[in-house]
């Protein structure tokens, strides 16, 4: 069950930034990043209003920490996918979200991984660098913002992981708030418009509400499952938005990523396995 809510994470993160993606490209990504979350942040709130639970203050702290991390993240993931191609930016941002939280949680946390785990985790990576592959050279532009996205998804798994299963929903709003929080200055920063079209701004928000599913889901695995194990689950999502492309974008794989689709296909397998 664990397995299977990770990956309806990976689900929901993959078309949250397909659709920010796509708006990315006809607005400043750091402004759709910032409206997305403001959309996150109404629906985790109204969650915690309706389910309120006992929590406390270190919950809040990590909640807290998760959301600079997805600030960080989801504000250079837009801005890259403005710049650059979508099949290579996402994956490239997740190399991060996939490396630093296994390798924490195995060095830092003492976790230990099954053999058909570990061989799922090993594989999981050369299969997001194959889905990165591509025809041309427009992902480049893309790249340095990509892995400063990595860096921010992986603090946001890691000390989303922390939060207790008993902790309720608030520190999951005060993520989401948090993130929007991290997100305003580096609007300010880049020199973004925060004025956008009002269609432009309802469909980031709704965008953030699916992203806000996407965090409830994984903090819900984490809680049955080994750190490592629901983080590459779930950070598998990059191969969504590639086939999201394809289907609505008309873009064509090349035999690399279809090659890495593939080979993700089998890192679930073995990762369910172990």
């Amino acid at each position: 069950m664990a397995e299977l809510t990770a990956l309806l994470s990976a689900l929901c993160f993959g078309t949250t930034h397909f659709v920010s993606g796509v708006l990315s490209r006809r607005a400043p990504g750091m402004t759709i990043s910032l409206y997305a979350q403001v959309g996150g942040t109404g629906l985790s709130v109204a969650a915690a209003l309706v389910f309120n639970g006992p929590t406390t203050a270190q919950a809040l702290a990590w909640g807290a920490l998760s959301g600079l991390g997805t600030g960080v993240g989801v504000a250079f993931l837009y801005r890259a996918m403005g710049r650059g191609a979508m099949s290579v930016v996402v994956p490239v941002s997740d190399l991060g979200a996939v490396v630093i939280p296994a390798a924490v949680a195995v060095l830092a946390l003492g976790e230990r991984l099954s053999v058909p785990a570990a061989a799922g985790i090993a594989l999981a990576l050369p299969s997001v660098w194959l889905v990165s592959r591509s025809g041309d050279g427009r992902g480049s532009a893309g790249v340095p913002d990509a892995l400063i996205a990595g860096v921010g998804f992986a603090l946001q798994f890691l000390a989303m992981a922390k939060v207790p299963a008993d902790a309720g929903f608030w520190p999951i709003a005060v993520s989401r708030a948090v993130s929007v929080c991290a997100i305003v200055p580096l609007v300010f920063l880049s020199s973004a418009t925060f004025r956008l079209p009002g269609a432009t701004v309802v469909k980031a928000a709704v965008a953030g509400l699916l992203g806000s599913v996407a965090i409830l889901l994984y903090w819900y695995a984490t809680q049955r499952q080994l750190v490592a194990v629901a983080t590459v689950l779930t950070a598998l999502y990059p191969a969504i938005p590639v086939v999201l492309a394809m289907l609505f974008l008309r873009e064509r794989a090349n035999r690399a990523q279809i090659a890495g689709l593939i080979g993700a296909g089998a890192a679930i397998g073995l990762i369910a396995i172990g």
